[in-house]
């Protein structure tokens, strides 16, 4: 059983003070709720609520052909919809369905643009838990989220602690780190020095469509490893068949078009048919501005009052979301006395590990969904020696 849907929750103030007449929030549900069997998933920073496969979705879903996670949710997955019940909305200020800087201002008849409210991750949770309560849900059996959804799961359990029993932050931080604020930052002014991006009302002309895609070029570089480009590009040619349109500089046609400039000018062309510039403005600087430890004295101060489980799941390969940061949220944890298992996953995939390789994701995951953190597929690798570690490789997925 699934639903696809747009609810209007009424006025909405936002953490900034600012307010909007109107929020909708587009979601979907898979499988049938028990009362006790609701999961919630947190999507990443452009995905959308599509997060798994649907037989009425009859081609593009809120932009995206298709599902984001289909392999981790669905009958017979990690996340299984034939035993809970799924729900996964599309986050304010995004582009999808949900109310963002591309959708009309009632009041003015006109897309908000740069005039929409700044947006924050707690947002996007107190969103969350009113569209739960439009849907009859209360305490939720887990929320689930992977890289900037994780840090929406981490502030659930912060923000509503009595309402999670269990929570999995996959490719997670508690807070970025200098690094990748600064390329993000990078990303950002791509867009604003865009002369099409017209202080953010470019809705009745021509779209920052070049500076949208460098800053979908600079997201891609961070989502990979080294070893990953290496393995998929190393220094080739993209070869006679593959053009360069407009070649930046006079001296482009010299030198080779490699294969790996060819495949970031492929995905920010995919990506800037699908995505408002403004929404990657306004996501990345949610994104940004999270820390778990704001208002209190430390990450173990705000987790201190979840009585529930965590599980941090991190990647070997992934230098945005490390896993060291997940090891120190998984300490964090440990401090205030709440149970939690950090499992690293042996991977050269980079960040996007976590999207493109479920069968390693999959295991832990159900374990913790069905078992708790007794669950067989989880170990803990925090306290073992680095070569003893075996990571899990059982599939629980089939075609």
């Amino acid at each position: 059983m699934t639903t696809r849907d747009v609810v209007d929750l009424g006025s909405y103030r936002f953490e900034c003070g600012e307010s909007i007449p109107t929020l909708e929030v587009a979601y979907e549900t898979y499988g049938e709720f028990d009362g006790a069997n609701a999961v919630l998933v947190c999507h990443a920073l452009t995905g959308s609520a599509h997060v798994a496969r649907r037989p009425d979705a009859g081609g593009e879903t809120a932009g995206q052909a298709r599902a984001w996670w289909g392999d981790v949710v669905g009958p017979g997955k990690a996340i299984d919809t034939t035993e809970y019940y799924v729900v996964c909305a599309n986050v304010p200020g995004s582009c999808y369905g949900t109310t963002g800087p591309a959708s009309t201002n009632p009041e003015t008849g006109e897309p908000y643009g740069t005039d929409f409210p700044p947006v924050t991750v707690g947002d996007w949770t107190r969103v969350q838990r009113a569209l739960l309560d439009e849907l009859g849900v209360g305490r939720l059996h887990a929320v689930v989220g992977g890289s900037v959804g994780a840090m929406n799961v981490l502030d659930w359990l912060r923000r509503y602690p009595d309402d999670v029993e269990r929570a999995v932050s996959v490719a997670g931080a508690a807070r970025l780190d200098a690094q990748c604020l600064g390329l993000d930052a990078i990303a950002r002014r791509a867009i604003t020095a865009d002369p099409n991006w017209n202080g953010g009302h470019y809705y009745d002309g021509d779209p920052p469509k070049e500076g949208l895609a460098r800053a979908r070029q600079i997201g891609h570089v961070m989502y990979l490893s080294k070893a990953s480009m290496g393995r998929k590009f190393g220094r080739r040619s993209a070869g006679r068949e593959a053009t360069r349109d407009d070649p930046p500089d006079p001296a482009a046609a010299f030198f080779p078009y490699r294969e790996v400039e060819s495949y970031l000018d492929y995905q920010a062309e995919k990506f800037t048919k699908r995505f408002d510039a403004n929404s990657y403005l306004y996501l990345t600087r949610a994104m940004d501005d999270f820390d778990l430890s704001a208002g209190y004295e430390g990450d173990a101060d705000a987790l201190a009052a979840f009585e529930g489980e965590v599980l941090a799941v991190s990647f070997t390969g992934d230098w945005h979301f490390t896993v060291e940061q997940s090891a120190t949220l998984a300490a964090a944890c440990r401090e205030a006395d709440v149970d939690v298992a950090h499992h690293v996953i042996d991977s050269d995939h980079g960040h996007d590990a976590f999207l493109v390789e479920p069968e390693k994701v999959g295991p832990p995951l159900a374990a913790l969904l069905r078992e708790g953190l007794s669950g067989r597929a989880i170990t803990d690798t925090d306290d073992r020696d680095e070569d003893e570690f075996a990571p899990v490789h059982t599939s629980l997925f089939s075609d």
